[in-house]
């Protein structure tokens, strides 16, 4: 089962390609920004509550057949495509879907431009950096005092 976290990060991914949000086979929503900093953006979030108003019944991704509210049943999983690494929804049982999302985007994979992700908290990051940094210098002052002695 997929949990919504996941599906939101599914969607996320693929909006930062250029894939929209399909409501009731006739709307077409693609949010711009998806990231705003350290979070999904305004825009990303309206377009979700649109996505699971109605349990997600009537709203997919572009170019894929399960629904949101499949999505979040207890049928699918989100794993990587084996082709672009990409999240993709995949039966938890039974046969699997055979396409991904990129199967129509001639574009992609393209290794040479960034990937789509999440949001990313820099102060985390920079923290986790720090301490490595720290642990490394206090590594070394530890060999270097016991090489004097």
């Amino acid at each position: 089962m997929a949990s919504p976290d996941e599906v939101r990060r599914y969607l996320a991914y693929w909006f930062q390609l250029g894939k929209k949000l399909v409501i009731d086979n006739q709307e077409f929503l693609l949010p711009r920004p998806v990231l705003w900093g350290d979070r999904y953006s305004p825009e990303f979030e309206t377009c979700w509550q649109r996505a699971i108003a109605h349990d997600g019944q009537n709203a997919h991704l572009e170019g894929t057949n399960q629904t949101i509210a499949e999505l979040l049943g207890s049928s699918w999983t989100i794993s990587p495509c084996a082709r672009c690494e990409m999240p993709v929804p995949m039966l938890d049982l039974g046969s699997r879907e055979p396409t991904c999302p990129c199967a129509d985007l001639t574009f992609w994979p393209d290794t040479e431009c960034p990937q789509p992700r999440e949001p990313i908290n820099t102060y985390d990051q920079l923290s986790q950096i720090r301490d490595r940094l720290l642990k490394v210098s206090e590594q070394s002052k530890s060999s270097d005092q016991s090489r004097a002695s």
